[in-house]
């Protein structure tokens, strides 16, 4: 637990950007700034003013209390984020790669950095956000990853982008989602042009975006790991 929250202190003290990533750690945990606020012991409008950087970046001691406080207000709900960050740990580098942002990024801006084009639900669009992606060997988590290895593909959150590689049609991923109880905000299919009939219903059951890309990979990680 310690180093979990060492680890936010350190992303948020570190960042470029404090108060974007201090608000994204407060949408992950899924507090007002109200909540935060009174816990904290400082106004909303504080608050509002360190998450749109109008005011210089906080200290040690605001950090330190801040990341204290969502802890004790998750555990008041029950505790399901803190559990969700402090699961995995396996060595999972062989079958998909993470990357976490240090604000959070509407989905629209991700489809056009990632210069995807929206295959279904484009409705749904406008209105998600992210925190993070992950890159997917489809081939070898298919065939040949642990099943315990699934929980730690939604890192973080499941708010994030599901990029596939290795893929011929887009069902095998869309099935595979379908089966499993968490599910993505988006699903990025690359390297395809037409997607598989059933992956399109499943994507439209499920309430889940398919996206595809022609965009180079490595170019892809560089823009987003930029975030």
């Amino acid at each position: 637990m310690d180093k979990l929250k060492l680890r936010i202190a350190g992303e948020i003290s570190l960042s470029e950007d404090p108060g974007s990533t201090m608000k994204k750690w407060r949408e992950i945990f899924g507090i007002t700034q109200g909540e935060l606020a009174k816990e904290i012991g400082i106004s909303v409008s504080t608050i509002s003013d360190y998450e749109s950087n109008r005011r210089k970046s906080p200290g040690a001691t605001i950090i330190k209390r801040f990341v204290t406080v969502l802890f004790e207000l998750d555990a008041k709900k029950g505790g399901g984020i803190t559990q969700k960050l402090l699961e995995g740990g396996s060595n999972t580098d062989e079958y998909f790669e993470q990357h976490e942002f240090a604000r959070s990024l509407p989905l629209s801006d991700f489809i056009g950095l990632v210069e995807g084009t929206v295959v279904t639900n484009p409705d749904l669009i406008e209105e998600r956000k992210l925190y993070g992606y992950t890159l997917i060997d489809s081939i070898k988590v298919i065939l040949d990853m642990p099943f315990t290895y699934f929980t730690n593909i939604y890192g973080n959150m499941n708010e994030r982008a599901m990029i596939f590689t290795g893929v011929s049609t887009g069902r095998s991923p869309m099935v595979v989602i379908r089966v499993s109880p968490s599910k993505p905000s988006v699903v990025i299919l690359h390297g395809i042009k037409k997607v598989d009939k059933l992956a399109i219903k499943l994507s439209e059951k499920e309430q889940i975006p398919i996206v595809v890309t022609q965009l180079d990979i490595s170019e892809i990680k560089e823009r987003l790991n930029k975030i």
